[in-house]
Parts: C-alpha cells; sequence; structure tokens
C-alpha cells in the first residue's frame, strides 16, 4: 500500500511541481552553473543508487556527510533551498523509480561505516530509503549514527498509513532542521 502510495504522490508531485523544478533549476544555473546534485548513496540491501538534489552548495565543496561540510559552502539560494526543502524536490524522480520512498531511513553515504553497521545490524536497510522520516521530523541527523539507526529502526517498525502522512505532513510544514551543517 505505501509503495502505491509513493508512485502516486511522487508522479503527482513531479507533475505539479514542475514549474517550480523548472524555476528551481534555471535560478540554479545562475547560482552555482550545476544547479543539480547527484551522488551515489546506499540504497535498499546497500544496493548502490545515484540520489538527486538541488544543489545547495558550490560546485567545489567537498562530498561529505552534510554535518562534515562547512556553512560558508552553502549558497545563497542554498540557504533558501535547505530551509524550505525545495532542495529534496527532485528526488521525488528517485521515489517514482523506486529507489526510494516518500518515507524511511535517510540515504547515507558508503563512508559512513559507522552508520551503515548499526542500520544493517537493526535491519534498517531491508527498507527503501526516505526523503523524511521519524528522525528528520525530530532533528535527529546522521552524526550519531547509534541514534539515527534506532530511531530508523523504531519507524520502520511500526510504519503505517497514519504514521507515513504524519512524517509528510510535519516536514512539509517545516518541522525538523533537515541536514545539519556545522557552522
Amino acid at each position: 500500500m505505501l509503495r502505491v502510495m509513493d508512485i502516486l504522490f511522487s508522479a503527482l508531485g513531479l507533475i505539479v511541481g514542475f514549474p517550480i523544478l523548472v524555476a528551481i533549476f534555471v535560478v540554479g544555473l545562475f547560482d552555482t552553473g550545476s544547479p543539480l546534485f547527484m551522488q551515489e548513496r546506499v540504497g535498499r540491501y546497500k544496493k548502490p543508487f545515484t540520489l538527486v538534489k538541488f544543489r545547495t552548495m558550490s560546485r567545489e565543496t567537498k562530498s561529505v556527510a552534510s554535518h562534515l561540510a562547512n556553512v560558508s559552502s552553502i549558497t545563497q539560494l542554498g540557504h533558501f533551498l535547505r530551509r524550505t526543502k525545495l532542495d529534496e524536490l527532485p528526488q521525488l524522480w528517485n521515489v517514482l523509480k523506486g529507489e526510494m520512498s516518500l518515507v524511511g531511513a535517510r540515504p547515507c553515504l558508503y563512508s559512513q561505516e559507522a552508520l551503515i553497521r548499526e542500520r544493517e545490524a537493526r535491519r534498517v536497510l531491508d527498507h527503501r530509503p526516505g526523503i523524511t522520516g521519524l528522525a528528520q521530523v525530530n532533528g535527529i541527523d546522521m552524526s550519531t549514527p547509534e541514534l539515527l539507526a534506532e530511531t530508523d529502526q523504531k519507524m520502520l517498525s511500526s510504519l503505517g498509513v497514519k504514521d507515513y502522512f504524519s512524517y509528510i505532513i510535519q516536514t512539509v510544514s517545516g518541522k525538523g532542521a533537515g541536514d545539519r551543517v556545522r557552522k
């Protein structure tokens, strides 16, 4: 049932949000010259996939987890996109393709070995990664691997339609800090 909702809502979001996607893309061309950010992430069963987001940091920024990046790397447009969470919109394509879900554990980088171990031990990687979830709406990021994996496991063990909509609504309404970047 949740996969059907993922397909329906991601397709609808891409269609309805198309003008916004185009506008951000065009503004992003002027901001960084390369408005899309693509990065290999850990998917379901540890299978790699390419996550697509709008670029929020300068092109020269080292490819690391957000909590290891420096806030000075974030562009002016990037601050707006992160605050409004519009940088996440292109991930609807990942959802539609079946690589992600709207709700699930945020996909990590392969270099985040401690988090991968914690998630493997808790079978979190048996599920599609998500755009948002319990950890995100509670401000838990990848800098605390054990707590994050525990929170992901808790969410996934009881995820139903009610929680699915709750996490999406909380995210859209601005709850949670998103991926933190150090000052």
